[in-house]
């Protein structure tokens, strides 16, 4: 095993993005951070090190405790990095309110589903006769 490695790949071996495309989009957006600045996805990564990774609303706060040159099952992923303990509580307080506040703004302003556009034909057809 190696004593380092790219950010973009460990961010993918560790399973928080799909791909390593998406890892590397997400560096050059700044949304990841290592020991508090941005990087760039060759940067190298060491065991010990403290990153801050921002997915959609929700932060993660871990520190790298292993490396791992290939992708492994979730299980195996999860003991590459220790995420602290308020990262946590955060993530899951925030996720808990998201799901008592109900749907997205963008989820409600979707198209109408089968069942609705009958509804408005049945109403406009009303309305013109």
């Amino acid at each position: 095993m190696a004593d380092s490695m790219r950010i973009d790949k460990w961010l993918w071996v560790a399973r928080f993005f799909k791909t390593r495309a998406l890892a590397t989009k997400a560096i050059n957006g700044g949304k990841v951070h290592l020991e508090g600045g941005r990087v760039k996805p060759s940067r190298q990564l060491k065991t010990g090190d403290t990153l801050v990774i921002r997915k959609g609303p929700y932060q993660f706060e871990i520190r790298v405790e292993g490396l791992s040159a290939q992708r492994r099952p979730a299980a195996e992923a999860r003991e590459l990095y220790s995420e602290s303990g308020a990262s946590a509580d955060e993530r899951h307080a925030l996720y808990a309110q998201r799901k008592l506040e109900g749907h997205d703004v963008r989820q409600r302003e979707r198209r109408p589903d089968k069942r609705t556009r009958r509804l408005i034909h049945a109403f406009r057809e009303k309305q013109s006769t």
